[in-house]
């Protein structure tokens, strides 16, 4: 397998993807594209149509979409590993993976992911409303498994929201102590600290995801 994902630093759906490879120690060749440059679109329009990261060939098949790779590694290689045993929380899981999935609009646009910066944004009423949202998620799970994953075991719900771990450490954003729980134990776990060490070695800047001001 092959995982084509961008830059590091910046790419909130390269990071859901790569994240199940690593949780599960599972084989995959990962190709790291620099961001909007014309080798990027070249090398990907050769593997799907797409044109966008990431993507994840397997024997000929190239999947996009980092909900669409998570749930395939998972049918295919995991025996369904990834989401909760119990019927109704593997509902849950999918759901709030959903929500985050096509949601939180406004957090997105003023809050890029910038894992090497500390920074300070003028948040809009949209984008507080995303943060308390997603802080009342965390905190329920939380209450529910308080070992610190969403749903006990380490889900496709974790990858979903570890970028959202990372923007919130960037921007300074104040949580409840049960979300900063979820927060911290997302930001010390063995694999983020290996994407962050990653990260921290590369140089190129997107000047779109700088938001805000140095803090």
């Amino acid at each position: 397998m092959q995982l084509y994902i961008g830059n590091q630093n910046y790419s909130t759906w390269s990071l859901r993807a790569w994240l199940l490879f690593e949780q599960f120690g599972l084989e995959v060749d990962i190709i790291k594209l620099k961001l909007f440059t014309a080798d990027f679109y070249t090398t990907l329009r050769d593997v799907a149509q797409s044109e966008k990261v990431p993507t994840l060939v397997d024997d000929g098949l190239a999947v996009w979409d980092s909900l669409a790779i998570l749930e395939y590694v998972n049918e295919t290689y995991l025996h369904g590993k990834a989401w909760p045993e119990d019927a109704k929380e593997r509902a849950v899981a999918r759901a709030i993976s959903a929500e985050m999935h096509s949601g939180f609009g406004s957090l997105r646009s003023e809050m890029p992911m910038n894992c090497r910066a500390k920074r300070k944004v003028a948040l809009s009423e949209g984008a507080l409303k995303d943060i308390a949202r997603i802080d009342a998620i965390w905190s329920q799970q939380v209450e529910q498994h308080p070992e610190g994953w969403l749903f006990g075991a380490w889900s496709i719900a974790d990858a979903m929201y570890a970028p959202v771990a990372l923007r919130f450490e960037t921007y300074g954003i104040e949580l409840s102590e049960q979300a900063k729980r979820y927060q911290q134990k997302q930001l010390n776990s063995p694999a983020m600290q290996k994407w962050l060490a990653e990260a921290s070695l590369e140089t190129d800047i997107v000047e779109e995801d700088e938001a805000g001001v140095p803090d």
